[in-house]
């Protein structure tokens, strides 16, 4: 078959390639048409030398069209795989330590919370420019896959102003599906898992084991797994309050309330450092500074590595290539996505993005109609609901109000900071990141002229958070994955 897929932000190191991996492992897709496009020439680049590598090892005759013109990657495209961070990590150091400066602890800072706010206003403004480019110059009727946070914004913004079909997608539903067979005792293939919610804010509403429901053994079992106790501290309190385990990692879903970092002295009640993704403050940040140091120091032995196997024996469990196969060959998917709502999920707002279990094949994609959710899950996924919506509207705006708002309504922040705190935040934030905020042209020339009046209110400045870790050196990250290697052989 032929068709053309582009993948933007195909510079973005390993997850780039690893999306690659799973694509070139469907068979039928060996003589399709590839574009990777990227703003950085050099890790686009790289990551094209180690995708092309790849592709010539496992004599597949495909070669990538690397461009900096997104047009150009975009032309003719059916499928357009986004995976951008617009203002990379400058922007992204932003976004965790200016809110550490007001008391807003955050371990990633890209979903909610203060920092997932002020990242959709950068992600949506250059999105819809994107939808643009693929509306004149894609296939017609091209699909894009986001896998660009804050996910549920920025796929919001799409659908309803960039007028582009698109699905976003994300795994986080995959790890908590493996957490719970582990708990169960039972394998991952033989349980029937439904979860729904909004991106990040998901619950697994029903575990079924050959019919039985068994979603009320879980308190019991994750309270007593010896590594997940630990780990897992917000979420089993989640668990134990509203009846539903969460999908999202415990430091995800630790920002996403109000209740869990907003006293310094008890964030480290609530987390465990044993890996960043259980809540360490900016640890995300942590590790991606880390990797990407890594990528660019270590990337001749990486080059020297094995090239990737085609074979299906690498491919991974990211539902991008499991979508376009099953929209291709025909062949059923069953994966959680994330899509406009429309009466899905009946107690949560008709306009807004939801995660729920989607059907895949050579008709397209269908959605089944959930019903309402718990209660009490509900109230949680619709206050964030809220927040995004203010954000998106704010991003197409270009209304510095609106986003203020979002950051008053948003539960961490709001439980942290006051009024007045939160809007001299925003004024700092959007002077902080304006070149990549085109749309606040006015309200950053404002915010300037009240910063410059002096009368500001105190902030901890150099305050490094609650729980903060050491970065890794080059020599440290390439240890680990030198024993992480071994250790798999």
């Amino acid at each position: 078959m032929s068709f053309k897929i582009a993948v933007i932000g195909a510079g973005s190191l390993v997850f780039a390639r690893t999306l690659f991996t799973d694509i070139m492992s469907v068979p039928e897709f060996h003589d399709i048409e590839v574009a990777f496009t990227d703003i950085n020439p050099d890790n686009l680049d790289k990551v094209t030398r180690l995708c092309q590598r790849d592709l010539d090892s496992n004599n597949i005759p495909i070669t990538i069209q690397a461009t900096t013109d997104r047009r150009e990657a975009f032309r003719g495209a059916r499928y357009i795989i986004n995976c951008v961070r617009i203002g990379g990590l400058p922007a992204f150091e932003m976004d965790v330590d200016i809110p550490l400066k007001y008391g807003v602890d955050q371990c990633v800072g890209d979903t909610l919370c203060t920092g997932g706010i002020m990242y959709g206003q950068r992600v949506i403004a250059e999105m819809l420019n994107f939808c643009k480019d693929i509306r004149e110059v894609a296939e017609p009727g091209a699909i894009m896959l986001n896998y660009s946070n804050p996910n549920a914004m920025a796929t919001w913004a799409c659908n309803k102003y960039g007028g582009v079909k698109t699905i976003g997608l994300c795994h986080g539903e995959i790890h908590g599906e493996s957490q719970i067979a582990e708990v169960l005792g039972i394998p991952r293939e033989e349980l029937d898992i439904t979860c729904a919610g909004i991106n990040h804010q998901t619950w697994y509403v029903s575990v079924k084991h050959k019919g039985v429901e068994l979603k009320d053994k879980l308190l019991a079992g994750f309270e007593a797994h010896e590594r997940f106790s630990e780990e897992e501290k917000v979420r089993i309190d989640i668990l134990k309050r509203f009846g539903y385990y969460s999908t999202e990692s415990n430091g995800h879903l630790s920002e996403y309330v109000a209740w869990y970092r907003k006293r310094p002295d008890e964030i480290k009640d609530w987390i465990n450092t044993d890996s960043w993704i259980n809540g360490e403050t900016g640890g995300y940040l942590r590790v991606t500074r880390e990797e990407r140091n890594w990528f660019e120091t270590e990337y001749p032995k990486i080059a020297a590595e094995p090239p990737k196997k085609y074979d299906g024996s690498q491919r991974g469990k990211e539902h991008c290539s499991y979508i376009m196969e099953s929209l291709e060959t025909g062949r059923k998917y069953r994966g959680h996505f994330n899509i406009m709502n429309e009466g899905c999920i009946t107690n949560l707002p008709y306009e807004c993005v939801v995660e729920v279990p989607c059907y895949v094949d050579g008709n397209g994609i269908s959605v089944p109609k959930l019903g309402d959710l718990p209660l009490g899950c509900a109230a949680v996924c619709s206050q964030s609901i809220w927040v995004q919506r203010l954000a998106v509207e704010a991003a197409v705006a270009g209304d510095v109000k609106l986003l203020k708002q979002a950051a008053l309504m948003d539960p961490l922040t709001g439980a942290v900071c006051n009024p007045p705190e939160i809007w001299q935040m925003i004024d700092e934030m959007l002077i902080a990141e304006a070149e990549w905020l085109p749309q606040y042209t006015q309200a950053i020339a404002e915010a300037k002229e009240r910063f410059a009046k002096g009368d500001l209110i105190p902030t901890k400045v150099g305050y490094q958070g609650a729980v903060r870790i050491r970065e890794k050196t080059v020599e440290e990250i390439s240890a680990e994955r030198e024993s992480r290697t071994i250790t798999a052989e």
